[in-house]
Formats: structure tokens, C-alpha cells, sequence
């Protein structure tokens, strides 16, 4: 499963490199804020007990893990991801917990001849960032069943995230993404299917049946205080981004971008820390 897309080598490059430094920072706040995500959409449309799994774009592992729990010892769970890093950690966690009908391949799901006869594929924020999405999507199918089921989260406009979009408000007043920038980005970015019409689309295209798009609102944990709030925006997502790009100039304007995240953020600010929304899809359908 070694191939890669020419369209999503950046991505992946960027992914094992400066994007798993930050993911890994702010885990705590990640996994935390986006299992209650992945939570909902397993308790609407659970595998089955005895399934195979595959779950894409796996990360540190833990929906694998989950997976695992929910198909039960007669089922199996494959977690991917191209991030050779997380598979890493992936890996190493699912053996310290004793997890054994779980495994875990680095793959390009886009170019990669993933094994097939899935009853059940999953991820959780693992399908956005595809350079090509119908053709990924079409790979993905092949993997399946015939009426296998599909079940993805993925976010929804990013106006609807407050925490990415106030935060990436703020920072467009100070400097602008430089696109001849040498450094790497994400790829399509993590709002590639928030448009409904869109992704039903792609879906459809790529040999889906039955697509059904649920919305889902749930708090999102952005910091334990100001401080890490204004860390994290300015780390990762579209804020994240457009910082990185802009390199030594927005590093020169650094502790006024600070000052007005933290002006912007601070209303969202309790006794539990600092607390937004986050609006996801939780999209389902079936293998033609």
C-alpha cells in the first residue's frame, strides 16, 4: 500500500512533518474536543458485531481502538493513515492496550490498492484533505463490500467553527497567506466537503448509494485557559496556516496577533476553560 498521488504528496509530506508536531501538542485538546463527535456517529450508525473495518485517516489510533471494542473478537479493524508517524503511535498504543484485533498500514487511500471485502469504513476528519476526492472516495468503495457501509465525519462550514473561523478572522487583519511560500500546507484544507451538495456529489459519483449528511453541534474544548486557546489557533486549522505561510513576517507581528486572538477569544472563556462549538457532518452511505 506505498503508492502516492502526485496531488497529495504536500499534503502527506506536511503531515509527517510540522502537522504531526502540532497535532501531537495539542492532542489533549483534539481527540478531546472531536470524540464526542465520532461518538454520536457510532452510537447513529454503528458497524456490526463479526465486521471488518477499515478505518481512514486513523491518526493516533484511538477510533481504531474503538472500532475494535464495538466489532467485537470476531471482527477486525485495519486503521490507515499516509502519516507514517501516526501509524507509529498507532501502533505502539494499540499494543500497550492489549488491543488485538486491530492493525495498522501507512496508506495513501487515493493511490493505494487497499485490501478489499470491508463491511464497514470509517473516519473521523480522515477524508478532507484527498487532492482528488471522487477518485479516493471510488478506491474507497472498491475496498467495500457490496452494500457495505460508509460513515464519515467531516467538518461543515468553517463560519459554523467559531474557534477557526474568529481566529482566522483575526489574523487575516494582520497579514495575508503568501502562496509562493516554500512551506508545505495541508493540501485541499479541512472544509473540502462542509458543502452538502458537494459531498453528496462526490459520493454519488465515486458509486455511493443512499447519502445522508447529519448535522451534528457539540462544545469544543479549545484551551484549559486563554493562553492555550490562542496556542492552538495560532498552531493549527486555517489561523494555523495562513501564520506558517507568512513566515518571519507574521513571526515580526507576533505579540499583537496574540493580544487580539486573546481579545477575540476571551468571551468563550469559563471555569472549564475555554469552551466553542464544533460543527461536523456525520455522513453516511452505501457501497453500490
Amino acid at each position: 500500500m506505498a503508492s502516492v498521488s502526485t496531488a497529495n504528496e504536500e499534503a502527506i509530506e506536511a503531515w509527517n512533518g510540522v502537522l504531526f508536531d502540532r497535532f501531537l501538542q495539542y492532542r489533549h485538546l483534539l481527540v478531546g474536543g472531536l470524540t464526542p463527535h465520532s461518538d454520536r456517529a457510532l452510537a447513529y450508525f454503528p458497524p456490526r458485531l463479526g465486521d471488518r473495518v477499515l478505518d481512514i485517516g486513523c491518526g493516533f489510533g484511538d477510533t481504531a481502538q474503538q472500532l475494535a471494542g464495538l466489532v467485537g473478537p470476531t471482527g477486525e479493524v485495519v486503521g490507515v493513515d499516509s502519516s507514517e508517524r501516526f501509524i507509529e503511535v498507532s501502533r505502539q498504543e494499540a499494543a500497550e492496550a492489549g488491543v488485538e484485533n486491530v492493525r495498522f498500514e501507512v496508506a495513501d487511500v487515493e493511490a493505494a490498492e487497499l485490501e478489499d471485502g470491508f463491511d464497514y469504513v470509517f473516519a473521523r476528519m480522515g477524508t478532507m484533505f484527498f487532492g482528488n476526492p471522487v477518485p479516493a472516495h471510488r478506491n474507497i468503495r472498491r475496498a467495500m463490500k457490496p452494500g457495505g457501509r460508509l460513515c464519515n465525519v467531516v467538518w461543515r462550514q468553517k463560519i459554523d467553527n467559531e474557534w477557526m473561523y474568529r481566529a482566522e478572522q483575526v489574523v487575516d487583519r494582520f497579514v495575508e497567506e503568501d502562496e509562493d511560500s516554500d512551506e508545505l500546507t495541508c493540501g485541499p484544507g479541512p472544509f473540502a466537503l462542509a458543502d452538502a451538495d458537494k459531498t453528496t456529489q462526490v459520493l454519488l459519483s465515486a458509486g455511493f448509494d443512499d447519502v445522508s449528511l447529519r448535522r451534528s453541534d457539540l462544545p469544543f474544548p479549545s484551551g484549559r485557559d486563554i493562553d492555550e486557546a490562542v496556542g492552538l489557533v495560532m498552531a493549527i486549522g486555517p489561523a494555523g496556516e495562513v501564520l506558517r505561510l507568512a513566515g518571519n513576517q507574521a513571526e515580526e507581528l507576533r505579540p499583537q496577533i496574540e493580544s487580539a486572538l486573546r481579545e477575540e477569544l476571551g468571551p468563550f472563556e469559563g471555569p472549564d476553560g475555554v469552551i466553542t462549538t464544533a460543527s461536523t457532518w456525520i455522513v453516511t452511505a452505501t457501497a453500490a
